[in-house]
């Protein structure tokens, strides 16, 4: 039986191919990265990943790429400004909304699924009428990794002198 993985990434190439999109070696090898990628990604670190693979990918195709899956709604772009500087990360769009938990000290995300998010927005469409068709949000602070070596570091006691 195929993974979860494999069956997102042949929808992906399949929707491409639909679109009418000429499906090259090196943007299936994109697609690929982006998918099987345990992390977010950002345009610099799936142009290393993908140099790995074929070394003459060039910067402007990764970038082309990634804008022709924004604008097909195959990826979702993640801003997350405060993790360092102005910096933007790519993942697979998938059915189920999550939001991101970004560590300010390491820069870990960890995407997050909960009921209540669901019923959130329920309850938002149903207050206002509006039709949501994407909801984004970031959640910034401490990871438990994080907070536990903090915790781990002798407390500076305050100086004794006048």
């Amino acid at each position: 039986m195929p993974k979860v993985a494999d069956q997102i990434r042949s929808k992906l190439v399949q929707r491409l191919a639909a679109e009418g999109v000429r499906l090259t070696s090196q943007r299936k090898m994109l697609v690929e990265i982006i998918q099987d990628s345990p992390e977010h990604l950002d345009a610099a670190g799936l142009l290393s990943l993908a140099k790995r693979r074929d070394g003459h990918v060039h910067r402007a195709t990764v970038y082309r790429t990634l804008d022709l899956l924004k604008r097909l709604s195959l990826i979702d772009e993640l801003d997350l400004m405060h993790l360092e500087g102005e910096k933007h990360f790519y993942e697979a769009r998938t059915k189920s909304e999550h939001f991101h938990l970004a560590c300010f000290h390491c820069g870990k995300i960890v995407e997050h699924k909960t009921p209540t998010f669901e019923q959130l927005r329920r309850e938002i469409s149903a207050q206002t009428g509006f039709r949501i068709d994407v909801i984004r949000l970031e959640i910034g602070g401490e990871c438990q990794n994080c907070r536990d070596q903090t915790s781990k570091l002798p407390r500076k006691l305050p100086d004794a002198s006048p």
